[in-house]
C-alpha cells in the first residue's frame, strides 16, 4: 500500500514539553521531527528497526528550523514529510509543522546514511531508497 501524500504524522503535546511561557520549549521540535522521521520510514515499508537490522543507520548531519507560531499543551502537531533532495549518501526531509490547521513551523534536516559496523558512510541502499519512495538509483557525484 503506498503511502499518503503529503505523509502526516501526528504528535499529541504533552505537559512535560511545555516551558514557563506556556509554549513548547525549542528542543521538543527537533524530537517531534525525529519521530516524523521514522514514522515515514515506516509508512514507506521500512521499520526503522529493519534498516537496523540490515546494517545501516541514518545520521541527522544538518537542519533548520523557523517558526510561525508556536504549540501548546493539549496540542496536536501535524507534521507533513517529504523528501526533498536526494544523494548518494544522503537525503533531505523537509517538515511542515501545524496545529488546529495554522502553520506552526518549517524545518529541513539532512541525514547521512552509515553502517552500524562503524564503518562510515555508505550509499543509500536500496531498502531505504524504496522506503523514501524513489524507485531509481540514487544519482553518481
Amino acid at each position: 500500500m503506498p503511502r499518503p501524500s503529503p505523509f502526516v504524522h501526528r504528535v499529541p503535546v504533552r505537559y512535560l514539553e511545555v516551558d514557563q511561557q506556556g509554549v513548547v520549549f525549542n528542543m521538543w521540535y527537533l524530537a517531534y521531527l525525529d519521530d516524523a522521521m521514522t514514522a515515514y520510514l515506516l509508512a514507506g515499508g521500512l521499520p526503522y528497526t529493519g534498516m537496523l537490522a540490515a546494517g545501516f543507520d541514518v545520521q541527522l548531519v544538518h537542519t533548520e528550523l523557523d517558526w510561525e507560531a508556536s504549540l501548546g499543551w493539549g496540542d496536536v502537531a501535524t507534521v507533513a514529510v517529504n523528501l526533498a533532495r536526494l544523494g548518494s549518501t544522503s537525503f533531505t526531509l523537509a517538515f511542515a509543522l501545524g496545529a488546529g490547521g495554522r502553520p506552526v513551523a518549517r524545518a529541513s534536516t539532512v541525514y547521512v546514511v552509515v553502517r552500524t559496523d562503524g564503518s562510515g558512510k555508505c550509499p543509500i541502499p536500496r531498502l531505504l531508497l524504496d522506503a523514501l519512495g524513489d524507485g531509481s538509483p540514487p544519482p553518481s557525484r
